[in-house]
């Protein structure tokens, strides 16, 4: 198949492939002085470090350990300080399309305010914040005024059930939680707080003290004396001064629990210094982000697309960035093309089953096609989530950014921190569906089950083979967990990403073709099919036995398809689709509405060899509707594979 090439912009700030190549080559010759140039350019030391990389212990890496700096004033502070105090930080706009802008020198005293409330509950440095907030200001400033004060925040995405939140609670520790009454979503009010009191309900998680309450929409809430605090009330006389807690470099700066294969969420663990430095860079780099720029990422705080390229990376450069309450088809689907009209965004960064939604929407509703709108302020696009396909890239090429701006494909993860490899728009010649080259430094590589590289246009495994300063640093509280997930012992000392790739034979560029373990990536969200797997079988009145897999799926990349075994006779018809609807919002009460499994097939058994070992691969072909090719010499039923085979 003939693959499109497109070139790179005109202007960027690292322009062409020798400065690529130049930065790149500075890498390879001495990997920790190249990442400590970086680390002095891009961030404000108090203490400066003198120890660039620390390998001792690997793979439990450090770097600039003994360097001292706070992640709050590199983001705030040292702007107001510059005299860029009254310049717009971020533009907030509400599920209703109501906006307000906030200067720097506003949110820096928002902070402080937070930060000195913190600090009147007696939170202070190595405590653990759990944040469970909606798209704000609020939610912003709550994860900058942790880092203010040196305590480690945890946001938990709003579209969590009650035992999510509990599970990370008690696993982090947390000491305090920050909600709010209600989020906007879609023109709905949906509850935070009722979910936060299900989560503490009967005494179940006891190192949380505190739940302050940010009032978003003055929704009736539930009150518990001596627990819960409003925010407002919190802020009331406090001071808007706070001096920053000055932290090591490898401070925790927060936790993100991401789902691993097994049922127990991973919190994933991120330094200040290595993290903040891979936030900042890439957002100048991969986003070549300007003064005159305003920035749109339209991913959540609750994933780490929000960490990175909300709350730390385009604060950290002094940028402008939009701050987006809504969904993108609410009031109808023209919603993104009217906000980047309105606000003169200039650079954009979605996901991929975003972009296949709104075609999907533009095929069928030619009024909300971006082609009705001004979208000439744009100059850059980007990608995020999972790989892109090609016809939705060209879509989003053409219709999106007028054929002009380059699209910066980006592949990452939440233990890496920020972008891993990428096109960088002064530098990379675009290949539809491919995310190109590694970020300069990162010497990402493709090697067999044994570590050894394999040959350009070969599948295999995709690694990193030297240490990153935004790495994961460990999984919290599981230092073993962390070595056998990232770090297996066959492959040689390398990072495991976990994502299978292929490089092209002439370009030597990288395809991402998905994950080679049991983790599905549904619209950009990872989550491991034991956890759906867990959930399935605590509905312990129905359900015998259950098998999770993935599938590609047209709008979300994966959709998630389960094969349940009942305790009951197998049902068909309409009493099969009853309960399909019962297990479903089942699991989403459970997990979040993201696990919800898009399909539920129902078996007298699951296709298991003599051992009883559930063969996954055959239900990855029925979840396809493929016919089943594989050798199932060892399949102990075979019979089963017709029932299973069958739709409800």
């Amino acid at each position: 198949m003939e693959q499109h090439v497109y070139p790179p912009a005109a202007q960027a700030r690292i322009q062409g492939m020798e400065a690529y190549q130049a930065l790149c080559a500075e890498a390879e010759a001495d990997h920790a002085s190249y990442w400590a140039r970086l680390a002095r350019e891009f961030l404000s030391w108090q203490t400066p470090f003198t120890k660039s990389l620390n390998d001792s212990e690997a793979p439990f890496f450090k770097w600039f350990e003994d360097g001292k700096l706070n992640a709050s004033y590199n983001c705030l502070d040292r702007h107001v300080q510059a005299g860029k105090g009254e310049r717009t930080a971020i533009i907030f706009e509400t599920d209703g399309g109501e906006s307000r802008k906030v200067s720097y020198a506003e949110l820096l005293a928002l902070v402080c305010q937070m930060a000195n409330g913190l600090k009147s509950r007696g939170i202070k440095k190595g405590d653990r914040v759990v944040i469970y907030m909606p798209m704000s200001v609020e939610g912003v400033a709550a994860m900058q005024a942790c880092a203010r004060i040196g305590a480690t925040h945890s946001v938990v995405f709003g579209g969590f059930s009650a035992q999510s939140l509990r599970d990370r609670i008690n696993d982090a520790g947390a000491v305090a939680l920050i909600t709010a009454d209600e989020q906007m979503r879609g023109g709905k009010a949906l509850a935070l707080k009722g979910i936060v009191d299900e989560a503490l309900d009967g005494g179940v998680c006891p190192t949380l003290k505190d739940v302050i309450v940010y009032r978003r929409t003055g929704g009736a809430v539930g009150w518990v004396e001596g627990r819960d605090l409003w925010l407002h009330e919190l802020l009331q006389g406090a001071s808007s001064i706070c001096e920053p807690e000055w932290v090591e470099a490898e401070h925790p700066l927060f936790l993100l629990y991401t789902s691993g294969s097994t049922g127990k969420p991973k919190g994933v663990q991120h330094s200040t210094g290595g993290y903040l430095l891979h936030a900042a860079l890439t957002t100048s780099w991969t986003f070549d982000l300007q003064d005159s720029d305003i920035f749109w990422c339209t991913a959540d705080i609750g994933w780490v697309t929000g960490h990175s390229y909300i709350t730390y990376g385009p604060l950290a450069l002094g940028g402008t960035e939009i701050v987006f309450e809504g969904v993108p088809t609410y009031p109808d689907a023209a919603r993104f093309w009217q906000m980047i009209a309105k606000h003169k965004v200039t650079i954009f960064y979605t996901a991929p089953t975003a972009i296949r939604s709104l075609i999907k929407a533009a095929e069928t509703n030619d009024a909300v096609h971006p082609k009705h709108h001004d979208l000439s302020s744009l100059r850059l696009l980007g990608s995020v989530g999972e790989p892109i396909n090609p016809a939705a890239w060209e879509w989003y090429f053409q219709n999106v950014g007028g054929g002009r701006c380059p699209i910066v494909d980006t592949f990452w993860q939440t233990e890496t921190g920020g972008h891993m490899i990428t096109p960088l728009p002064g530098v990379t010649p675009m290949v539809p569906g491919s995310c190109t080259l590694p970020f300069p430094g990162i010497t990402a590589a493709i090697v067999d089950e044994m570590g050894n590289d394999v040959p350009n246009g070969t599948g295999g495994i995709l690694v990193v083979k030297k240490p990153w300063p935004a790495m994961i640093r460990t999984i919290w509280g599981d230092p073993e967990r962390f070595k056998k997930s990232y770090y297996p012992e066959e492959l040689k000392g390398y990072y495991l990403a976990g994502d299978g790739a292929i490089r092209s034979a002439d370009r030597g560029y990288f395809t991402i073709t998905g994950r080679i373990d049991d983790v599905l990536n549904v619209s950009g969200h990872r989550m491991g099919t034991m956890e759906i797997e867990s959930a399935l079988v605590a509905h312990t009145e129905l359900v015998a036995e259950a098998a999770v897999v993935g599938r590609p799926d047209d709008l979300t990349g994966e959709a998630i398809c389960a094969f349940v075994v009942l305790k009951r006779a197998r049902p068909t018809g309409e009493e099969a689709k009853a309960i399909a609807k019962e297990l479903r919002d089942w699991v989403a009460k459970e997990i979040g509405p993201i696990a919800k499994p898009k399909e539920i097939r129902f078996g007298d058994n699951l296709p298991k060899t003599r051992s009883g070992k559930i063969m996954r691969r055959l239900l990855r072909s029925l979840a396809k509707n493929e016919p089943v090719t594989q050798d199932i010499s060892t399949l102990e039923n075979p019979a089963i594979l017709e029932q299973l085979a069958q739709a409800n």
